[in-house]
């Protein structure tokens, strides 16, 4: 039996992030429990702990504590962005992290990419707490930023909530190399990139987004009746313009 330990950051008296009527703390909360559900749900032999599972204040010092007293196999500390420019998705490690760290951050940054999509901004290695003070591999993991308008809007939609929960399911199921209960665990380099337009739609797709129709991110990715909207008003806005 593997034991994964989740740790939802911030909580209670610490929000986190604020901006664009967003709590980063609402979000990591979100996302731990829908990657408890789903790994535990989906694989055999896991179990997923949570350092909290309500809203709740926690040191830094008694998230790793109970992380290295519980005998987790791996940490992954889950946390939003903030500071501006282009908003995006990156992860950390330890800066003398161990190859078992290094290959976690690699596969988990993989697959949440892979399912979420939008700017990569890297995998990194930094002096950070979670990941310093763990005795187990650790990586924490940076989703989108809360004061860019663009990453906010995506933090509102569930089908990006349910993208960075799915690709933190699949990079722990690939890392620890669980077993499905239902069907063969695909390795992520199978699975297709959104970041990139199928042949077919390449010259269509660069057309179309250099008139503003679209961002340019994820032209791959299913979308939703928002963005539909969004496309659509976009393209009234266009014809008006011309007209």
């Amino acid at each position: 039996m593997y034991k994964v330990l989740i740790d939802a950051g911030h909580g209670g008296k610490d929000p986190g992030a604020v901006a664009n009527g967003i709590q980063e703390k609402d979000i990591t909360l979100k996302v731990s429990f829908g990657i408890k559900q789903r790994l535990e749900a989906d694989y055999e032999k896991v179990q997923v702990l949570l350092s909290r599972s309500t809203d709740v204040f926690l040191e830094l010092k008694e998230r790793t504590a109970k992380a290295n007293a519980s005998g987790a196999d791996i940490l992954v500390s889950i946390h939003c962005n903030a500071g501006g420019g282009k908003g995006g998705f990156e992860t950390f490690r330890y800066t003398s992290a161990s190859q078992a760290s290094i290959k976690l951050q690699d596969t988990l940054h993989k697959a949440i990419m892979a399912k979420m999509g939008g700017t990569d901004r890297g995998q990194k290695a930094q002096n950070l707490h979670m990941v310093r003070e763990s005795n187990m591999p650790a990586v924490l993991t940076e989703n989108l930023f809360v004061d860019v308008a663009t990453d906010a809007d995506r933090l509102k939609q569930a089908s990006v909530i349910d993208a960075i929960i799915d690709g933190h399911v699949q990079g722990i199921a690939t890392y620890l190399g669980l077993k499905s209960k239902g069907k063969e665990v695909k390795s992520v380099t199978q699975e297709r990139n959104i970041n990139a337009p199928s042949g077919w739609a390449k010259e269509t797709w660069e057309e179309l987004t250099k008139k503003g129709f679209f961002d340019g991110t994820r032209p791959g990715a299913p979308i939703t009746r928002e963005e539909i909207a969004i496309v659509v008003g976009r393209v009234l806005k266009y014809v008006e313009q011309k007209g």
